[in-house]
C-alpha cells in the first residue's frame, strides 16, 4: 500500500505561480509512474503531467506545456509540479497519483493509476 500526500495548493491571480509537492510513503514498483491529475467541477479528471520515476522526460498535457514543470526530488518518492503563468482555466482540485506502468507511453488514464492522494485545491482568479 502506498500513501500519497499533496501540498502547496492555494489561490493566486492569473499570471501567478504555485508549486505543488507530493510525497509517497514508499518507492516501489507501484510508484514506477507518478503524476498529477486535476478535476474541475462538472468535468472529468484529466492528466496534467506524469513521469516514469526510473528516468526519462515527463509527459505534459497540451494545455500546460511550457507553463508547468514536473520534477522529482533526490528521493524518488518526492515529486513537484511548478505551475507558472497560471490561468483561470487551471482552477481545479489537483491530485497526485502513482501506478506501475501507465506512463510508459504517455500521460495514462486515471483508471490506470492505483494510488491517489487526497487532492489540493488550486484556484486562479482573473
Amino acid at each position: 500500500q502506498v500513501q500519497l500526500v499533496e501540498s502547496g495548493g492555494g489561490s493566486v491571480q492569473a499570471g501567478g505561480s504555485l508549486r505543488l509537492s507530493c510525497t509517497a510513503s514508499s518507492y516501489t514498483y507501484s510508484t514506477n509512474c507518478m503524476g498529477w491529475f486535476r478535476q474541475a467541477p462538472g468535468k472529468e479528471r484529466e492528466g496534467v503531467a506524469t513521469i516514469y520515476t526510473g528516468g526519462g522526460s515527463p509527459y505534459y498535457a497540451d494545455s500546460v506545456k511550457g507553463r508547468f514543470t514536473l520534477s522529482q526530488g533526490i528521493a524518488k518518492k518526492l515529486m513537484y509540479l511548478q505551475m507558472n503563468s497560471l490561468k483561470p482555466e487551471d482552477t481545479a482540485m489537483y491530485y497526485c497519483a502513482a501506478g506501475s506502468t501507465p506512463c510508459y507511453a504517455g500521460l495514462g488514464a486515471p483508471p490506470e493509476y492505483t494510488y491517489w492522494g487526497q487532492g489540493t485545491q488550486v484556484t486562479v482568479s482573473s
